[in-house]
């Protein structure tokens, strides 16, 4: 399926609004991420910005068969994966996000979490887990911390703009998760 490129106009229109959560009961992994973008805000599916590594990762780690598209996300439940956000506001950037709407965000994500009681959350972004969950020296990795009793997993964030970590690390990364949450057959 593909979904129209959403204006300029479109874009704009979308600034503050949210994403629908993806989930449903006995997921593998929760993937949070930051926030969404104007670009997902404006087609209601999450990491839908071209140039955006979330689907790649997912897929060369082995979380799914194929490449899903950002419009297949309703396929994810089924694989015992879900997507919400840290802040589920729509922003340009996520610099325009003040520390208030983390702490919040991070108070109602482990609401979430202690309702859907995945077997891993996984945070896509160190900066934002420290912002979150005022844990200033965590790192990319399972942490020692939990939530809502939940295991926490942080990952690098799969935005294009994140240089420093290109496709094959956060493949690796996302792999590790992989391995971790996966049961031994």
């Amino acid at each position: 399926m593909t979904v129209r490129r959403p204006s300029a106009e479109d874009m704009a229109a979308a600034a503050g609004r949210t994403v629908p959560d993806v989930a449903g009961p006995d997921l593998l992994v929760l993937f949070s991420g930051i926030n969404p973008s104007l670009y997902s805000a404006a087609t209601g599916h999450h990491f839908a910005r071209p140039g955006n590594r979330f689907w790649p990762a997912l897929h060369g780690a082995g979380f799914t068969d194929r490449l899903l598209d950002p419009s297949e996300q309703h396929l994810l439940p089924a694989l015992g994966l879900g997507i919400t956000n840290v802040v589920a506001r729509a922003t340009a950037r996520a610099d325009e996000l003040a520390l208030d709407e983390f702490t919040e965000g991070g108070a109602q994500l482990v609401e979430r979490v202690d309702r859907l009681r995945p077997r891993y959350l996984a945070v896509l972004g160190v900066t934002a887990y420290r912002a979150a969950f005022g844990r200033p020296k965590a790192r990319i990795g399972p942490q020692e911390e939990r939530i809502a009793g939940v295991p926490v997993w942080v990952l690098p964030n799969p935005s294009g703009l994140n240089a420093h970590f290109q496709l094959p690390a956060l493949i690796t990364e996302f792999a590790a998760l992989r391995a971790a949450a996966t049961p031994a057959r």
